[in-house]
């Protein structure tokens, strides 16, 4: 077990926005144990949006995902032993690689396999990478067992006091009315649902008394968001309008949320807000959202098929046979349409947000900020 007076301490998780959010909970259970920890993470340019205003880290380091020779040479300079401890959360050669040359004691998650054996060399600890039967968050709260410190299991979210500001321009009666978030188009087709099934779900809420609030990122998908938009007038359009830091400020305080597989149902799940996400071709035991509070010992919250409720979230998996094939769309990249999305009636989703409004009257959440 390592010493409690470890002084410094850099997390590696160079990947997408979700793998990032949920390597947060490895740095809060860091922080709460040592206080006095200074705390630094590296991650690729273009994710640390997600890390705006996050007081357990001092600084966050970025990369770009193909860096040239001469950016690499220089973050290697920077980092070269200036941590008491280094921790890679993903299994790959450069994170590795990188906690190597970062860190006077190194931990890290390596492949089962032979190909691996050079990694061994270069980590005092490692754990065997499970991607079939254990979450991300379990996954990555083993790599604590060195340190002796108790396992939180929240992903943090968070924000600034002037994204509060900027939430409250763009949506002045956010704290008067009752309001759903639907997060309509995520960053890979294959995890889309149908425009028609977001209409008819944005009009269902409004018949509930809900104002409808439309997010996502428009510029992956432009005329999907606009059909959406057009098909709900008197919606509040907020595509591609709000940073992460803002959208996270306004899920905290939204009477349900809807969306998809995606970085952003992981941030609603943590900050206690009802969700209903809709899952098709991705393993749920590995990437399900993580309820907010639930036991940071579990495997996972959740099973392989089927749909399921766990705390504050409702994960309503596709029909078929198939479900969950683990694979990017019926025709295997990241552009193809998934069928067990595409034919997921609303009245599933529509049953399950019925379900999860009745969870909370659009409660402020005490503290999400940290």
């Amino acid at each position: 077990m390592m010493k409690p007076d470890i002084a410094s301490a850099l997390i590696v998780c160079t990947r997408r926005i979700g793998d990032v959010l949920l390597a947060t909970p490895v740095i809060r259970s860091l922080k709460v144990a040592m206080p006095h920890l200074l705390i630094d993470m590296l991650v690729f340019e273009g994710t640390q949006d997600v890390l705006s205003g996050y007081r357990d880290l001092r600084r966050v380091l970025t990369i770009s995902e193909r860096p040239s020779a001469g950016a690499h040479v220089k973050l290697l300079r920077a980092i070269w032993r200036r941590y008491d401890v280094a921790i890679s959360v993903l299994a790959g050669d450069r994170p590795t690689f990188h906690a190597w040359v970062a860190g006077r004691y190194r931990v890290g998650t390596l492949l089962p396999d032979n190909k691996s054996w050079w990694k061994r060399r270069l980590l005092h600890e490692w754990v065997s990478f499970d991607n079939v039967h254990t979450h991300t968050v379990a996954m990555n709260l083993q790599l604590l067992a060195p340190f002796g410190v108790r396992r939180l299991g929240t992903p943090v979210v968070s924000w600034m006091p002037a994204d509060e500001v900027s939430i409250q321009r763009r949506f002045p009666h956010r704290d008067m009315q009752r309001y759903a978030v639907i997060h309509v188009s995520p960053k890979f087709a294959y995890k889309m649902w149908t425009v028609a099934g977001w209409i008819a779900l944005g009009r269902w809420l409004m018949r509930q008394g809900l104002t409808v609030v439309v997010t996502g990122m428009e510029s992956a998908e432009t005329a999907y968001c606009e059909q959406i938009i057009q098909g709900l007038p008197g919606a509040v359009n907020l595509v591609d309008h709000v940073a992460l830091p803002e959208l996270s400020c306004l899920l905290s305080r939204a009477a349900l949320y809807i969306g998809t597989d995606t970085a952003v149902s992981h941030m609603a799940a943590a900050v206690g807000t009802p969700s209903v996400v809709l899952f098709g071709p991705s393993n749920p035991v590995k990437w399900g959202p993580w309820p907010k509070d639930f036991s940071p010992t579990a495997q996972s919250p959740w099973c392989r098929q089927g749909s399921q409720r766990q705390g504050n979230v409702f994960l309503l998996q596709g029909e078929g046979d198939c479900v969950p094939c683990l694979g990017e769309g019926c025709d295997r990249h990241v552009g193809s349409l998934s069928a067990c999305l595409q034919q997921l009636p609303v009245q599933r989703v529509i049953q399950a947000a019925e379900t999860m409004l009745g969870v909370r009257e659009c409660v402020i959440p005490t503290s999400v900020r940290t």
